[in-house]
């Protein structure tokens, strides 16, 4: 099981079988928690909210345990499957749909924020506009969106497609306002191996864009 090189995607996202593979191993971002930006700024995300690419749940779990309704979607069966046992074994109330993130402009739901952990850096250049439009349409005016994404700070070209600091901008230029760009470190389940990051783990972008309107 290899991760696609970073640049393989500039125009094709990664394919759901490739997820799927993930799953049968140690994904290598299912760390049974929250990364640790997105608990650093927990005490701004109240009301709704929707994680967007929940994978197992641990982030939707968190807020939910914190008092949000959340929803968290997932187009991989597998992922869902498991983020639903979770909730269950923890009793915590939390929605998790199968649903791929490039087709959030047709749902009619609204949500008071999003968190993106590890989703947008996988897309192709198109279907990342599609999945920003479709941001656009399900959060609130006024929402924000708390994203964690690969950066090009990191070296090689393994792993992840790395996002430049422009890109983001330039992703969130019309109806967004960025209103904070942070290069951090994430954290990586321990038992995949087959890619080295750097020390401390892969750096990272942790981006607060608030929905205008």
């Amino acid at each position: 099981m290899t991760i696609p090189v970073s640049n393989s995607v500039a125009t094709h996202s990664i394919d759901r079988a490739a997820f799927e593979n993930f799953y049968a191993g140690p994904a290598p971002w299912d760390i049974g928690k929250p990364q640790k930006p997105l608990i650093d700024v927990a005490d701004q995300v109240t009301g709704s909210v929707l994680d967007a690419g929940c994978g197992t749940g641990d982030t939707a779990l968190f807020f939910a345990q914190r008092g949000c309704r959340v929803k968290g979607i997932d187009f991989i069966e597998e992922a869902i499957n498991r983020a639903r046992r979770k909730a269950a074994d923890r009793r915590v109330t939390a929605t998790f749909l199968v649903k791929d993130a490039v087709t959030l402009k047709d749902w009619t739901e609204r949500f008071d924020n999003v968190i993106d952990s590890g989703l947008f850096h996988v897309f192709s250049d198109e279907d990342r506009r599609r999945y920003v439009e479709g941001l656009a349409t399900v959060l609130k005016p006024g929402g924000r969106l708390f994203l964690m994404c690969s950066s090009d700070e990191e070296p090689g070209n393994e792993g992840p497609r790395r996002v430049s600091r422009q890109e983001l901008y330039d992703a969130f230029a019309d109806g967004w306002e960025v209103e904070s760009v942070q290069l951090v470190q994430g954290e990586v389940n321990p038992e995949f191996t087959e890619i080295k990051f750097s020390e401390g783990g892969p750096k990272a972008w942790f981006t607060v864009v608030r929905r205008q309107g």
